[in-house]
């Protein structure tokens, strides 16, 4: 029987900050953009890359995160993740310069790479003695995650109003130090003998990163221009040699074999759609409000305080019970498209709208499909997997996340862009182009809501029961797809 850690609920305390502060560096920055585009020179079209530095070196990166934490050991590797974070911190608080602000994103991404798959293997190794206590603190720690990138656009309000930009990154600082100070509550996960796949792990994250540059740079340059067929070949190409990469070498950083388990497939799919709809929805909310309704850094912020309230509420509640009774593929399905219903209600802003009649209540909305669908998603992707595996299953299913962040932010920048959303001032236009950007997110969730409620049913049935575990393989050993 598996021993009991009698401090595991102090830990599970530190996993969920550090769940909710990795989170809110996507989020934090996204009140405080404006400013940050005056005193450092970013165009309209290049200011996205202060959130997308970050997202693309965190979720390109999750899965080495987690493979190091398999082999190093979690505590290990959490400990390193907060290091860097404060490191990258310290960079982008300071900076005067529009590249080192990127860096220094980057380098925060960085560290949230090996913090949150290292912090999903502490609590899968805090709770696995019970199914019902584990369920109850994946509850709790997932709602850390939307609570904490919904909070960071409140919190980048208050220091942007009474403060300055930098605060939204030195604030890390402080917390950091305290997390590494309570690092002690948590297990020592032993270390165990392998190999890193750092050459896959080169190519994946290359790959992203020119993914998303195209389509950034396409509206400039034009979707049929040589540049950006050839960069979107070239990250085509990257992706395909990870592919190659991983069915090559004898330790691969995703045993492609993996995706054998239960409901992994479909629910890394709904995770990518979630992100794609899910963040551009409050990037664009956030520049709303600022640009068209005209509030400022701390009123944008306070605005969106009732969608994490609900969303806290919710998760930590409800949702855990819902999950329990009805299972995870109709909660995925019905909350992407609960999300696709707030999306379009706030496709219908306008110029002279209000926050009460066009904002809240379809937040609102918007804000219950992601509390239904994150943690069955987040549970259906994590519950097969066996236990050496648990860093590599939360690494791809944050890295799914983040790339369909990246990537939808990407896109729907771009067709924002095109259809009015930068030209500064003229309101018609700006709301004419978010908008836009309401509307494919709503298509974007309500395609995942649809294909989860198709596609899951046959992953399930291929599980005789939750618990059930696939095959396992020695390590490095590959298993047909």
């Amino acid at each position: 029987m598996p021993t009991v850690n009698p401090r595991r609920w102090w830990a599970l305390v530190v996993l969920a900050t550090a769940q909710f502060m990795v989170i809110m560096d996507t989020s934090i920055i996204g009140v405080a953009l404006p400013e940050m585009q005056k005193d450092l020179g970013f165009s309209q079209g290049e200011l996205q890359w202060v959130f997308n530095a970050y997202v693309i070196a965190f979720g390109g990166l999750l899965l080495l995160g987690g493979r190091l934490s398999d082999l190093l050991g979690a505590r290990r590797v959490f400990t390193a993740g907060w290091t860097v974070l404060i490191a990258g911190s310290v960079g982008a608080a300071a900076t005067q310069s529009a590249w080192v602000e990127v860096v220094g994103r980057a380098v925060q991404g960085v560290g949230g790479a090996l913090i949150a798959p290292a912090a999903m293997t502490l609590l899968m190794t805090l709770f696995a003695h019970d199914p019902r206590e584990l369920g109850k603190a994946m509850a709790l720690y997932g709602a850390a995650a939307p609570a904490g990138g919904t909070a960071g656009v409140f919190l980048g309000g208050v220091f942007t109003e009474w403060l300055s930009w930098p605060w939204v990154f030195i604030i890390y600082i402080p917390i950091g130090v305290a997390t590494l100070a309570a690092t002690k509550l948590l297990p020592a996960v032993a270390p165990r003998r392998g190999a890193v796949d750092v050459l896959g792990a080169v190519a994946v994250t290359a790959g992203l990163a020119l993914a998303v540059f195209a389509v950034v740079r396409a509206p400039e340059v034009g979707w049929g221009a040589t540049q950006t067929v050839l960069e979107l070949v070239g990250a085509g190409a990257l992706l395909a040699v990870f592919f190659v990469i991983q069915r090559a070498v004898r330790e691969p950083l995703m045993p492609l074999g993996i995706w054998r388990v239960p409901r992994l497939g479909s629910a890394n799919l709904a995770m990518t759609l979630l992100g794609a709809a899910w963040i551009p929805m409050w990037y664009f909310l956030n520049l709303y409000l600022q640009q068209v309704l005209g509030y400022g850094a701390f009123a944008s912020g306070a605005a969106l305080l009732p969608m994490t309230v609900l969303l806290m509420v919710f998760m930590t509640a409800i949702s855990a019970r819902l999950l329990a009774r009805f299972g995870a593929k109709p909660l995925i399905g019905g909350g992407l498209l609960v999300l696709a219903l707030g999306l379009v209600w706030l496709s219908a802003v306008e110029p002279t709208g209000s926050f009460v009649v066009d904002v809240l209540p379809a937040s609102l909305v918007a804000a219950l499909g992601m509390s239904l669908a994150y943690i069955p998603a987040m549970m259906a992707a994590m519950s097969g997997a066996p236990a050496e595996q648990a860093g590599l299953a939360s690494g791809i299913v944050n890295t799914t996340y983040q790339v369909g962040s990246a990537l939808g932010l990407a896109a729907l920048t771009a067709l924002a862009t095109s259809q009015g959303a930068g030209r500064l001032g003229d309101l018609p236009a700006l709301t004419d182009g978010f908008s836009a950007a309401f509307t494919a997110a709503a298509v974007i969730a309500a395609v995942g809501g649809l294909i989860t409620l198709l596609v899951m049913r046959t992953e399930r049935s291929a599980a005789a029961a939750p618990t059930e575990q696939p095959e396992r393989t020695e390590p490095g050993k590959q298993v047909g797809v």
